[in-house]
């Protein structure tokens, strides 16, 4: 058994099962573009090859396919009935074989896949291996990721980058669940074959049976999640094969109309939403921190500046972290991951200047584009759907691959009706959308108030102050330039007392500054890269931000 496996915790606390083995640590590794005979260099998964904390820290050729190969064993006693190979994410084709047999093909770099492998296993020694492609073609999402890195583009991942696990089933397994709550009750779908089951709140020991596969459960007193009081109803599921864990929250999302102004709301009363746009990237794993305490350290350290919100910017996260924003007490507002071309002139120039509507049904025509976008998007809602902290989606952010937005819109409505649905992040505003979004930069601080729908400021700020020792290398990237702390500071403070909360005042009801932490050549955050230096005195960032909580709950 492998000692210090880097991530090594059960990726899915929305569905807890006592049956986990993880695959992390070291494997055999190679880049080549032909078939690979031999493995010639080490890899530490999860990490992408191009990050340091990899133990490789090198970008593939184009032409080059990333070849993986993991000898394991399974413990005697562990299957149960059926063993399931699991994979958090791999950038951007995964190709999968065990024991020389060809399991399948995954494409898309963001979301879950799995095998049932019980019929591949052996007794011994088993050898898996992964060949993943990535050309980083636009047809498949790809956020922040360019090939040519720089300014508000990231150094590109590929393969394996998120958790590999396997999982015993017994028969009839507990599959899935579909919980939807509101203020009072909470409803739960379970996905099984199993003929009965029960539901014990582990809080109180109340019980509650179904042959149905439902449950409607309506707490006595109930306690309501928020940022400053995120209660969670853990509970333990059971049928005669299976037993797993969970929980749900009591809370929900809509809107208030006050003094003829529609606000967002949590738990039926207007508050305000103070967030942080959050990237998701880390300077030694890029795409995940070197531990779980990465997520931990983030979450906590923007509460303990005043926010309350976090938007996680066209990048979907391993499950855990949004499992921590539950826990902790973190809004999060989920971007979906921008595909197709980007055209700096078209998405970034013209609506900079004047350009903010623009027709879209003509825009990134490609159908399979089109699907991939819409298939994607399918699956991160039915991801997150569980998790209480995420109470709104981004569609399109700044026209990154928008088309249809009206259509699209009506979709995710569809999919999911008890969040919040931003379409058009930024600019080129369509008809559909529960919020009126606006980015702003370079400029004071306005907005032209629609009374019918909540008004976000969904990005401004980004000003730029470089901390000498915590760099990621020359390249300076931000919407204002400071040399040194005090002048920051007083920036900061100014742009929240003169500019935020008058707007706040006016009726806007969520702002989103740019952003949490630096990012490579990005030096807007108000943490570094490295996270080793918060560039607020965090007493008087908190000072300020108390002027801004008489518009929540605090």
């Amino acid at each position: 058994m492998e000692k210090n496996i880097p991530h090594n915790y059960y990726p899915r606390k929305t569905l807890v099962r006592d049956s986990f083995i993880s695959l992390n640590g070291e494997w055999d590794f190679a880049y080549s573009e032909a078939p690979v005979t031999e493995y010639t260099e080490k890899i530490v998964v999860p990490f992408p090859p191009e990050s340091k904390l990899s133990g490789f820290e090198r970008t593939h050729k184009k032409s080059e396919k990333l070849y993986y190969r993991k000898y394991f064993k399974v413990p005697d006693g562990f299957i149960k009935n059926r063993l399931i190979l699991r994979f958090g994410a791999c950038d951007q084709i995964a190709s999968v074989s065990l024991n020389g047999t060809h399991l399948g093909t995954h494409e898309g770099g963001y979301t879950p896949f799995s095998f049932d492998i019980t019929d591949f296993i052996s007794e011994g020694e088993n050898e898996l291996t992964v060949v993943a492609e990535d050309e980083l073609l636009k047809k498949y999402p790809y956020g922040k990721q360019k090939e040519k890195r720089g300014g508000m583009w990231y150094t590109p991942v590929s393969g394996i980058w998120q958790t590999v696990w396997l999982e015993s089933l017994p028969e009839r397994p507990i599959e899935s669940l579909k919980i939807t709550t509101n203020m009072k009750e909470a409803r739960i779908s379970v996905k099984t074959e199993a003929e009965s089951l029960t539901l014990t709140l582990l809080d109180c020991n109340e019980m509650f049976t179904s042959t149905s596969g439902e449950f409607l459960i309506s707490p006595k007193n109930p306690k309501l999640w928020t940022p400053d009081t995120p209660y969670l109803y853990r509970f333990r599921l059971e049928s005669e094969t299976d037993s797993i864990e969970s929980y749900f929250a009591l809370r929900e999302i809509g809107t208030v109309k006050e003094n003829n102004v529609t606000r967002l709301s949590l738990n039926g009363k207007a508050y305000l939403f103070n967030g942080l746009l959050d990237q998701g990237y880390y300077q030694d794993g890029i795409y995940l921190p070197e531990s779980i305490d990465g997520y931990i350290n983030d979450i906590k350290g923007a509460k303990e500046l005043g926010f309350n919100t976090l938007r996680k910017h066209i990048k979907l996260e391993p499950e855990v972290f949004y499992s921590l924003c539950d826990e902790l007490g973190m809004v999060v507002f989920q971007d979906m991951i921008n595909n197709s071309d980007y055209s700096f002139f078209r998405d970034t120039a013209l609506p900079t200047v004047f350009m903010k509507r623009f027709p879209d049904r003509l825009l990134h025509r490609n159908k399979e584009e089109r699907r991939i976008f819409i298939d994607t998007m399918r699956e991160v809602i039915e991801i997150l759907y569980n998790h209480p902290s995420v109470l709104y989606y981004t569609i399109f952010n700044e026209g990154w691959g928008q088309f249809s937005a009206d259509e699209v819109y009506t979709l995710a409505k569809s999919l999911d009706e008890t969040r919040i649905f931003d379409a058009t992040s930024g600019w080129f505003q369509r008809s559909k959308s529960d919020v009126d979004s606006h980015h702003i930069y370079f400029k004071k601080l306005k907005a032209k108030i629609n009374p019918d729908l909540p008004c976000v400021i969904s990005e401004f700020g980004g000003y730029s102050y470089r901390c000498e020792g915590h760099l990621f290398g020359d390249g300076n990237y931000g919407y204002r330039t400071f040399k040194n702390q005090k002048d920051f500071e007083d920036a900061f403070v100014s742009l929240y007392e003169n500019e935020v909360l008058p707007l706040i005042d006016r009726g806007v009801s969520a702002l989103v500054y740019t952003q949490i932490s630096d990012v490579e050549d990005e030096t807007n955050g108000l943490f570094t890269y490295d996270r080793e230096i918060c560039k607020l005195n965090r007493e008087l960032c908190v000072k300020t931000m108390k002027k801004l909580w008489r518009f929540s709950e605090k």
